[in-house]
């Protein structure tokens, strides 16, 4: 991730990275860092930047505060992505994979300091489950959602396969999953994330 957009340096120090994250990142920056992973390199800097990172995501934080970050977050997140459509946009939409990722990533920030385990980036369905097993959410619910984002990916690939620019759907066979994406949003943050 690149401090300071494209005004940033192209690479900075692990040091210059530590500094970043613990004192000036926002939560929105944390986020991303759920999902980042070494991927190429020189392999002590990614053993290095793996423990850094896992530091970073078990650092405490003020649960109201990450609340508030994570819906202002996802709003923005939807005011930039309108659809003026009657179709439902498997990612963008209320109820959709962006809810979901929000979920998880809120999870595992706001939990990993007690559950180290979160800290594993091992995609969104496992997280939620790990979520349902460690009894942060209703299981049976984060089992639905799982299942819900295991679909909409799958309907996601099927549309860009077309070659369509989004990855929209009729809405009316969507509603039972969007419902419950909904209904654990609402489980996690007590409040809509957006219009719907």
């Amino acid at each position: 991730m690149r401090p300071d957009g494209a005004t940033g340096l192209l690479v900075s120090s692990l040091a210059a990275f530590r500094k970043y994250q613990r004192e000036t990142a926002w939560t929105w920056e944390h986020q991303a860092l759920t999902r980042a992973r070494f991927v190429a390199g020189d392999a002590a800097i990614g053993a290095a930047f793996e423990i850094e990172r896992d530091e970073i995501l078990r650092l405490p934080r003020d649960p109201a505060k990450l609340t508030a970050d994570v819906i202002d977050m996802r709003r923005r997140m939807h005011a930039g992505h309108p659809n003026p459509t009657a179709l439902f946009d498997l990612k963008h939409d209320p109820g959709g994979m962006v809810d979901v990722e929000f979920i998880v990533q809120f999870l595992v920030l706001a939990h990993t300091r007690a559950h180290a385990g979160l800290a594993k980036n091992v995609g969104n369905i496992a997280l939620l489950q790990m979520a349902g097993t460690l009894g942060l959410v209703p299981t049976d619910l984060a089992q639905r959602v799982a299942d819900a984002y295991r679909e909409f990916r799958r309907l996601q690939h099927k549309v860009r396969l077309t070659g369509a620019p989004h990855a929209r759907v009729e809405p009316e066979a969507q509603a039972p999953r969007r419902d419950v994406v909904d209904r654990l949003w609402r489980t996690v943050f007590g409040a809509p994330s957006r219009p719907r």
